[in-house]
């Protein structure tokens, strides 16, 4: 696992021939808008973790390769390296990157852009992808490939975030079987102080409050609808920091709502980091 993350990342390094400012980096866990220049290229490497009541823990460790085939079309694709499962409910915790053993394509497309006052900005991003997985069975049913829609709209200045948006997620029958489906909804605020709006090519650090909540439908195994659904928000803290070709972020959240049923454990927190490396290729 470690081998394979150090080969990609030297490999990036070694065809990089100029460095991409990552400045256009979003939150953590919630939708956002930035889509990274004609040309560039990121891999981030993410590590998820779930905690229930119980000390069971899920983890995840996935990597995404991104590239920006316009100004403002950029295509995604993301892969597991690892994964730990715990007896959990269903979830997505990531809105950019999904936290099961599947892999993940998405086009990201940001349809509106205008300028507001000085140094402000007003965007809208629509997403659509899909999922396939790696595993035959997940949480005891049968796991098919799914189809993704989201969109995310916001507003972003020197000192000030704010960003509204989420998806919706339907899993196609495996057999009888048909994992519940996803519907996200995040809200972001992001500030960075004064004192921290240095000049391009210094370290850049913004915090943000992020909040998400979903709605998952019950899954069905065979002709019934075994499992109850879940309906979850979680608030909290995260942190984005900023230098050069590299981005790194991560944050807590915690709940402030959780209806799993009784076949499920409530969780305590959600813990997330994101390395990301930012890179065009001649």
């Amino acid at each position: 696992m470690t081998t394979r993350l150090a080969a990609l990342t030297l490999l990036a390094i070694a065809i990089a021939p100029r460095f991409a400012h990552a400045s256009g980096h979003g939150p953590v866990f919630g939708a956002a808008t930035p889509t990274l220049g004609r040309g560039g290229w990121s891999i981030d490497e993410a590590w998820t973790m779930r905690s229930g009541d119980d000390g069971d823990r899920q983890q995840m460790l996935k990597t995404m390769l991104s590239f920006g085939a316009t100004e403002n079309l950029q295509l995604s694709a993301s892969f597991p390296l690892a994964m730990h499962d715990g007896p959990l409910a269903s979830a997505r915790m990531m809105s950019a990157m999904s936290n099961d053993r599947e892999l993940e394509g998405l086009v990201a497309y940001r349809f509106q852009k205008r300028t507001v006052g000085i140094g402000g900005r007003q965007e809208s991003t629509l997403y659509v992808g899909g999922t396939g997985p790696l595993e035959a069975r997940r949480n005891g049913v049968g796991a098919g490939p799914s189809i993704e829609a989201g969109a995310a709209t916001g507003y972003a200045s020197r000192a000030h975030y704010v960003w509204v948006g989420g998806g919706v997620q339907h899993f196609f029958d495996r057999g009888s079987d048909r994992i519940g489906a996803s519907r996200l909804f995040t809200v972001v605020y992001g500030y960075r102080p004064p004192l921290l709006r240095t000049e391009a090519g210094k370290p850049d650090l913004r915090f943000f409050v992020e909040a998400t909540a979903e709605n998952r439908t019950p899954s069905r195994i065979g002709t019934v609808e075994d499992r109850t659904g879940a309906r979850s928000v979680f608030v909290g803290p995260t942190a984005l920091l900023l230098h050069k070709a590299f981005g790194i972020e991560g944050g807590v959240l915690f709940p402030a709502y959780q209806n799993v049923g009784d076949r499920s454990v409530p969780e305590r927190v959600r813990i997330a980091v994101n390395v990301a490396y930012f890179f065009w290729l001649k």
